[in-house]
């Protein structure tokens, strides 16, 4: 993979991590990630930076970026409003957007209230009623939330990064993917993130994505066991002016099918 650059805004406070990639010139798109953090992004943007200046941000307490969330600044409207804050101080009035997971949901959420979105591209992505998960579900319990260690979370974060992509991950790759883990306080904002997963943010956008219609591209992994296809399928059958791409790939489709994701990410960008 090639190098990519790292950077970082500062938001309330609090210095947030970014990859980066392409020249500031081009149009910005924001890549936002959900309960893996931005290196779901790393394989797809060298390519991506051909069209946009790309900024892979990590949320706080998340990959490279300080801070810790608690489960109220981890739900899903505050989330969004940490990325406009992001985006603001890096000087973007507008911008696209693509999410993974429940950054999905946080930019279903950016297109359907805050008028900033140009195109949006959802991977992958949490929508309607498709989530959490029963493995994200459970962390709803303050106890369980408690009683897990930096282990527990290390050892079930690499089960399902293990189960998120068709090709077998190195063992380098599994290392690089788990390394946030190894420090308490980004164990409870991965908690704290689970515990506010809630399909009621989505399900409230449904009206407000469709008046919007929102120029919508989704690229989904056809074999994803969290996120099913026909999610996907659903929300270009409900919201106008999106449409689907489908690539071979689980759940992480950027690491099985990195030049057809970035393909038609850009084809969508530049149309």
């Amino acid at each position: 993979m090639p190098p990519l650059t790292r950077r970082a805004v500062e938001v309330d406070g609090t210095e947030l991590s970014y990859l980066a990639a392409g020249e500031a010139d081009r149009p910005p798109l924001l890549l936002l990630h959900g309960t893996f953090w931005s290196r779901v992004w790393a394989p797809v943007l060298p390519a991506l930076g051909t069209a946009a200046r790309c900024i892979a941000l990590d949320l706080p307490g998340f990959g490279a970026s300080a801070g810790e969330l608690t489960p109220e600044e981890a739900a899903v409207p505050a989330l969004a409003q940490t990325v406009v804050r992001a985006a603001e101080a890096l000087g973007f009035e507008s911008f696209d957007v693509a999410g993974h997971d429940i950054g999905g949901g946080i930019a279903q959420h950016l297109a359907a209230t805050t008028g900033r979105v140009r195109r949006l591209v959802l991977m992958n992505a949490v929508m309607f009623d498709s989530w959490p998960v029963p493995a994200v579900e459970r962390f709803r319990a303050p106890e369980v939330r408690e009683s897990t260690s930096t282990a527990d979370l290390l050892e079930a974060r690499e089960a399902s990064t293990r189960g998120s992509t068709l090709r077998p991950l190195r063992d380098d790759e599994i290392a690089d993917y788990l390394s946030p883990w190894h420090e308490p306080a980004r164990v409870r904002s991965w908690t704290a993130m689970a515990a506010s997963a809630d399909a009621q943010y989505t399900l409230a956008l449904v009206p407000a994505l469709k008046q919007a219609a929102v120029p919508t591209r989704l690229v989904w992994g056809r074999d994803d066991d969290f996120q099913k296809l026909d999610y996907a399928r659903r929300y270009v059958a409900e919201i106008p002016n999106s449409d689907l791409v489908v690539v071979e790939g689980k759940h992480i489709p950027t690491e099985d099918s990195p030049h057809e994701v970035a393909q038609a990410i850009v084809e969508h960008l530049t149309a």
